[in-house]
């Protein structure tokens, strides 16, 4: 025992000596990497400023966003053991999303997206295969799928309002609907994309993993057993295994002949179809790469979804007048009473509540931002070249505040026909991403939030718990509302719509 500690007591120096430079180098490392961009000037060691993102999200961006505001549009941070730059200028974030290739940027969807996710996922696609796979993609959305899909949704949204109101109606409280708006999205979500093949069963062990997800994907990325991190590892692989085995069984109902039901179906459809024909199978058309791609669609879908749902019902509370020029219109092309459902051409007549649903998304777009990291250095502008194995932060929400006109004034009508600012202003409207990854189900998420909106608005009261700081941002990892979008329900009509598919 002597000994041990006669041995320690000789080497510490040396371990200090050791650690104090380890902790000099990345030190200067940052500040070498940083070069002349706003940021801060020392950064905690080994873990950087991580602890203040996962304690204050919202504070911790705003902070990178108001530093970026007075350099070009860049400003810089620590964050275990990653160099990160947030761009807060369109052209420069333009020039990321324009570059995703291997020897420029690569999309991670996540910090730490490849841990969590695994490598061989959609989002770290590149050249030709990932131009296979959009194209197999492609029968997922056209007008005849969407058709079904539109089905299928306003079918659950129904059911959850009914099941809100009669749960909620005529308490003393208000109801929070973040974890409500979840739960409606995630069952839109296994029904459209696979719904014959989750059983009960299933789909509870679907919600639970999902759950999972949700929480590790903004833990700190400890991958160890009992950390929320590697809880949420292992959660997105169950997922993807489950998701697999639907798109055997998909595979196999359509090569018996069976017409499409959801989104898994049509694809599969599309791969049976150019093998009966003698084709090989399309490159990636394997039920466990399928079901990698199956989960990111979720992702993508889920939690930017409950997003826009939040919000809509937010920014309708807060505008009067939009809300009462949407009800109009949805009462003139579609009645609750004649217990059919919104067809996808009553769906394109809602000109004004589309345009509404393109303002939430501008307004409040769900994923403020969309990570990559530098493969190799970059030079983003004359003065400043991003080094490689930076995570580039590309900025959708300050874009979306850049160019509009009045763009801090809630204004669906600047998406009119008349004034047309998704077309002027087209390079700032970057929700669903630019460049060869923009978002491939975009129609389908907007038809999504049509239709909620349309029958949430006409089928519901609705009031907001207005409290200070209720409309402040919160990361979960999506944006909301602070207070979840607290409400008073009540039901609106007589009787609620009886729908089905026949």
């Amino acid at each position: 025992m002597i000994i041990s500690v006669s041995v320690l007591a000789s080497v510490a120096p040396y371990i200090v000596s050791a650690l104090l430079v380890f902790l000099l180098l990345e030190q200067l490392s940052y500040l070498v990497k940083k070069r002349n961009l706003p940021g801060p000037l020392f950064v905690p060691p080994i873990i950087g400023n991580a602890v203040a993102l996962v304690r204050d999200p919202t504070s911790f961006w705003d902070k990178q966003s108001a530093t970026a505001g007075n350099f070009p549009g860049i400003s810089a941070n620590y964050l275990i053991g990653k160099f990160i730059v947030y761009i807060r200028d369109t052209e420069l974030s333009h020039q990321i999303f324009s570059n995703v290739r291997p020897d420029a940027f690569h999309l991670v969807g996540h910090p730490f997206g490849k841990k969590l996710f695994g490598d061989h996922n959609l989002i770290y696609m590149f050249g030709e295969d990932h131009k296979s796979v959009r194209r197999q993609l492609a029968p997922n959305f056209t007008p005849k799928a969407l058709s079904t899909y539109t089905a299928l949704q306003q079918l659950v949204i129904l059911r959850h309002i009914r099941r809100w109101e009669e749960t909620f109606s005529g308490g003393s409280r208000p109801v929070s609907l973040r974890n409500l708006v979840r739960e409606l999205n995630l069952e839109t979500s296994q029904t459209v994309f696979v719904g014959p093949y989750l059983d009960k069963e299933a789909r509870n062990r679907f919600r639970t993993d999902y759950n999972l997800f949700n929480l590790g994907s903004m833990a700190l990325p400890i991958d160890l057993p009992g950390f929320a991190f590697g809880e949420a590892r292992r959660a997105v692989t169950r997922l993807a295994e489950t998701l697999a085995v639907c798109a055997g069984k998909s595979k196999a109902r359509m090569a018996a002949g069976e017409e499409p039901t959801c989104l898994i179906d049509f694809w599969m459809q599309a791969i049976v179809a150019d093998i009966k024909s003698g084709k090989p199978a399309p490159p990636h058309s394997g039920d466990e790469e399928i079901g990698g791609f199956l989960f990111d669609f979720l992702f993508a879908a889920q939690d930017a979804s409950t997003s826009s749902l939040l919000w809509a019902v937010a920014l309708l509370d807060s505008e009067p007048e939009v809300l009462s020029r949407v009800r109009e219109e949805v009462a003139r092309i579609w009645s609750h009473e004649s217990n059919a459902l919104i067809t996808v051409d009553q769906l394109a007549e809602m000109k004004y509540t589309l345009s509404v649903a393109r303002e939430v998304v501008r307004f409040r777009p769900p994923a403020t931002m969309v990570p990559h990291v530098a493969a190799k250095d970059f030079p983003l502008t004359k003065s400043y070249t991003v080094p490689k194995g930076t995570i580039v932060f590309p900025s959708v929400f300050d874009s979306s505040f850049q160019g509009f006109t009045e763009p801090d004034r809630f204004d669906p009508d600047r998406f009119s026909e008349t004034r047309k600012e998704d077309q002027v202003f087209k390079r700032n409207f970057l929700a669903f991403g630019w460049g060869p990854h923009q978002c491939v189900g975009q129609r389908y998420a907007l038809n999504h939030l049509v239709l909620f909106i349309a029958m949430f608005s006409t089928l519901l009261d609705f009031k907001r718990l207005r409290s200070d700081g209720c409309d402040e941002i919160v990361y979960c990892p999506t944006i909301s509302p602070k207070d979840g979008c607290a409400v008073f329900l009540s039901r609106r009509v007589a009787a609620y719509p009886s729908l089905s598919l026949n």
